[in-house]
């Protein structure tokens, strides 16, 4: 997930209630202490762009599709798999054929009832390239994927059918050990070809414009306006679980004024800077999250010869005080990272060690500022290099301005280095880093499902999200071990990925800068919400109002 589904690049403090929100264990039957009016008033960073399930990619559209729709499988705490729509989950020896029996009692907000086909139809439209669906991807291990967004095989032969009213089915070209988990995302939710058919390039361009089978319906949305309402839905099958009657939205995109908003009690929830979390440091209403993102800088080794040199990519990290950075600049609960993949997104299936500790090399995110200047001293001379001057590019917002002055500052205290800062608006800076019209950039990924692969896959020889170039075949292969002979072996593909995120560190593929954090002020009197690191998932359905 580039930083643009997180609303902004950076992704510090952006994902408060604009962040990803996923379903989790509903709050306590006892309604004792429950206030009789339950409503909240909550933020978010940026507007609603669609709510078409094909096409949402944003954070805050995705946010609202988590508590509207109802999909095969919500994720609850620690990334665990509830069912949903789902009942029961069939699959084969094999790992490529899944069939779910799908439960008869929920309804689209029209009244009628959400079926097998729902699935299928939805799933066949975000994979025909007419849609332009951003998020088709997800879907590449369906049979025959790849030929239906090439053009060259219909919709319809997408491996996915309806067995009966009630029963789906989905056939995959290979095995896919994450498959479960992509389902809980919104790309896979089902929709309704009636409401799409009647309402056809204006679908999901108004809150009266969509078909719900979730939770929630939005209403008071045009399409453009900054506020907007999620209404309980009375037509969804777990209805009596679901405590909140009402989400009031706004778009608030200066922290200063949602801080000031929280404070006088008009908003229940909002997000802080690096400037407000060391100021209201002891607030008891004071939320700390990290986990599921990485901020890192990408080397162009295609453009700067000197750049191919593996001491002087080593030379550029250790120069780079990281520690520092995460907690003198960004002030905010950021953390040094480990490694590549980001802490606290998954874990090992036998001890439950976190992988990002399994996978770390010391090398590749330390910092030693002796041994940076004698390895770029030694890297400049293999390279025939005499003077690096490098532009690092960044997105101009107030926050990765003062990132990419640190790096520079940190960078140039190096032997023969000058770096020139170039700071864009986000979408010439994504431009240009996809097209390669960069020496250095400093970029977010953030998880989509909890499995490292949605972080180690972007590194691979030819991907589209490597935009520096990189290219390892020893780091490939372990990838494409994962994702093939062991992609059955829990265990044995844990190991290739550990392999595969310390190859890429040895090697000094990407330069890991600090994992953001989400911090975030509450109002005492909401509880019940469920975060997850995947997407930085929300609850909110699940939040009940105190007395």
């Amino acid at each position: 997930m580039r930083g643009k589904h997180f609303g902004i690049l950076l992704g510090i403090t952006a994902l408060v209630v604009g962040g990803l929100a996923a379903c989790g264990k509903t709050t306590t039957s006892n309604k004792t202490g429950l206030a009789a009016d339950q409503e909240v008033k909550l933020s978010t960073k940026s507007e609603v762009t669609t709510l078409d399930v094909s096409k949402a990619a944003d954070s805050t559209s995705l946010t609202q599709l988590y508590h509207t729709q109802e999909g095969l499988y919500r994720l609850g705490k620690n990334e665990k798999l509830i069912n949903a729509m789902a009942t029961k989950t069939t699959v084969s020896n094999n790992g490529k054929t899944y069939v779910f029996n799908l439960r008869h009692d929920n309804k689209w907000n029209d009244g009628k009832t959400v079926t097998a086909k729902d699935y299928v139809y939805s799933w066949q439209r975000t994979v025909n390239p007419k849609t332009a669906a951003e998020y088709a991807y997800l879907m590449a291990g369906i049979q025959n994927y790849s030929q239906v967004q090439s053009g060259k095989l219909a919709p319809s032969q997408l491996g996915v059918k309806a067995l009966g009213k009630y029963k789906l089915q989905v056939t995959l070209s290979k095995p896919v050990a994450y498959f479960k988990l992509l389902l809980a995302f919104p790309t896979f939710f089902p929709q309704e070809q009636s409401v799409v058919d009647k309402y056809g390039k204006d679908y999901g361009h108004s809150s009266d414009q969509t078909a719900y089978d979730g939770p929630f319906v939005m209403t008071k949305w045009q399409g453009t306006n900054q506020t907007w309402q999620l209404v309980k839905n009375t037509k969804f099958w777990d209805k009596k679980k679901i405590t909140l009657k009402k989400m009031n939205f706004q778009v608030v995109a200066d922290p200063s004024t949602g801080l000031n908003l929280y404070q006088q009690k008009k908003l229940d929830a909002t997000t802080l800077d690096g400037t407000q979390v060391a100021n209201l440091k002891n607030n008891k209403d004071m939320k700390t999250f990290v986990g599921g993102s990485t901020y890192y800088m990408q080397m162009n080794q295609k453009r700067i010869k000197a750049l191919r040199n593996l001491k002087v990519r080593q030379a550029l990290s250790m120069a780079i005080n990281k520690q520092q950075l995460a907690k003198s600049v960004l002030r905010d609960g950021s953390k040094a990272p480990l490694g590549f993949v980001s802490q606290n997104l998954t874990q090992n299936p036998k001890t439950k060690a976190d992988f990002a500790k399994d996978a770390y090399v010391k090398s590749g995110v330390t910092y030693d500022l002796k041994q940076a200047k004698q390895l770029m001293k030694a890297g400049l001379k293999a390279s025939g290099t005499k003077e690096l001057h490098l532009t690092l590019m960044a997105d101009d917002t107030s926050v990765t301005k003062t990132v990419a002055q640190y790096i520079q500052a940190d960078l140039e205290k190096l032997p023969n280095v000058k770096v020139t800062l170039s700071t864009l608006p986000y979408k010439t800076r994504l431009s240009r880093s996809n097209s390669g019209n960069f020496d250095l950039v400093l970029s977010n990924w953030g998880a989509d499902f909890a499995d490292p692969i949605n972080f180690l896959s972007l590194m691979s020889t030819g991907n589209t999200n490597n935009n520096g170039g990189f290219s390892d075949a020893q780091y490939d292969s372990y990838v494409k071990k994962s994702e093939n002979q062991d992609a059955n072996k829990p265990t044995a593909r844990y190991n290739d990925l550990v392999n595969a995120e310390k190859r890429l560190m040895t090697q000094q593929g990407v330069i890991p800068l600090y994992q953001p954090a989400t911090v975030e002020m509450w109002n005492s009197k909401v509880s019940g919400y469920v975060w997850n690191p995947a997407g930085m998932s929300r609850g909110y359905q699940w939040m009940a109002v105190q007395k």
